[in-house]
């Protein structure tokens, strides 16, 4: 039986080993075709073939330690501190709005920091956001089939972090945060006919998002037919599915891609899968795809096992937020949804992203710890 202090798990175990072991792999393969995908733009860019390469290796080093700290670390701890992190977040969603303080790229202002080595507030909401809610859903999980003393307080917070992301504007990460705290709120026992008129609301509001940004309105029209406009709002889709089809089942041979020759732009971030599925085929592809799988049965094999609430909805929030940024980036990829800039985890270059990811992973290997399955 599992000993308690104070309601606070002590009794552990080693953690998942699968869980781990896909990690690890997910993250070689990352390494390896950042550099791959990269290398002819950063030599163009940067006269350093090895320019993002190197950095990427950098933060994967600061998200291993930070993956191995915090699977050491109870999680109740996060429990704990959910409303203070939460804060600290919000804060820093402000201060990225502030100019002279946040740093613009790509028309987004989401960075705060120095040059190349900067990080974005947005994505470690999604963290804070998650141990907030999980926390929020574990205690008051009787009310929530209320809609007006569990579903509307349970959204609401998620909602005012939408906003503020919204006004960077960065809709990609701000549609994973919601539809990761959607998700938990699901599982925590909301009731479907709420869902389904929140759903319209959001519907209506996602449409009102749209029309409002004529960039998103092209993005959009570009999804449904994107040769309309192939040198503009169809030009990532169309590269990305050149690339995807020439690679047939094997592929062109690692670091044999002709669209990262300034065909596809900066095709180390969003669009990796896309130079990932050229250069190893669909035998490559999908053999990611399963690497993903995996770690979604072993994050849903450890939040079944949790010792209480709080982890298993804290597992689930995890599980789903990895879940849901690979539907939307391998979709976007392979031209089944609209284009939003969007990464795929452990693969895509980025330091806050891959950061977040594998800190992710240590609350979840500390979870693992002391599951029983």
């Amino acid at each position: 039986m599992l000993l308690e202090v104070f309601g606070v798990p002590t009794k552990r175990t080693t953690p998942d080993f699968i869980l781990l072991i896909v990690t690890f792999t997910l993250l070689a393969v990352g390494l390896i075709m950042v550099y791959s995908a990269s290398a002819v733009w950063a030599e163009f860019k940067f006269d350093d073939s090895f320019f993002f390469a190197k950095r990427q290796t950098l933060f994967a080093g600061v998200g291993i330690a930070a993956m191995f700290f915090i699977m050491n670390i109870n999680y109740w701890t996060w429990r704990e501190w959910s409303k203070v992190i939460l804060i600290v977040c919000f804060v820093l969603l402000i201060l990225v709005l502030i100019p002279g303080v946040g740093n613009v790229r790509n028309g987004s202002r989401s960075w705060i920091g120095v040059g190349a080595f900067s990080v974005q507030p947005s994505e470690f909401m999604k963290l804070a956001m998650i141990a907030f809610l999980a926390k929020f859903l574990s205690e008051r999980q009787k009310l929530i089939t209320s809609f007006r003393q569990g579903l509307i307080p349970s959204l609401g917070l998620a909602f005012v972090a939408f906003a503020l992301i919204m006004l960077q504007p960065d809709l990609g990460t701000g549609t994973v945060m919601i539809g990761t705290c959607v998700v938990m709120i699901f599982i925590a026992g909301a009731r479907v006919g709420h869902f389904a008129f929140l759903g319209l609301l959001g519907i209506a509001g996602f449409v009102g998002l749209v029309a409002s940004a004529p960039y998103r309105m092209k993005r959009i029209t570009s999804f449904l037919d994107p040769w309309q406009d192939p040198l503009n709002s169809g030009f990532q889709i169309i590269q990305s599915l050149y690339a995807i089809g020439p690679g047939g089942l094997f592929g062109l041979g690692l670091g044999e891609s002709r669209q990262k020759f300034f065909y596809l732009p900066e095709p180390q971030t969003d669009f990796i899968f896309a130079i990932l599925s050229e250069e190893l085929g669909f035998i490559g592809g999908s053999f990611i795809l399963l690497l993903f799988a995996l770690l979604l049965w072993r994050g849903i094999r450890i939040a079944l096992g949790a010792p209480d609430l709080y982890g298993s909805f804290l597992a689930v929030g995890i599980i789903s937020m990895v879940a849901i940024q690979v539907m939307i980036n391998v979709g976007v990829v392979t031209g089944l949804m609209p284009v939003t800039g969007i990464t795929l985890p452990f693969l895509s270059y980025g330091g806050s992203s891959l950061t977040l990811m594998l800190m992710a992973i240590g609350v979840l290997l500390n979870i693992s710890r002391y599951s029983r399955y």
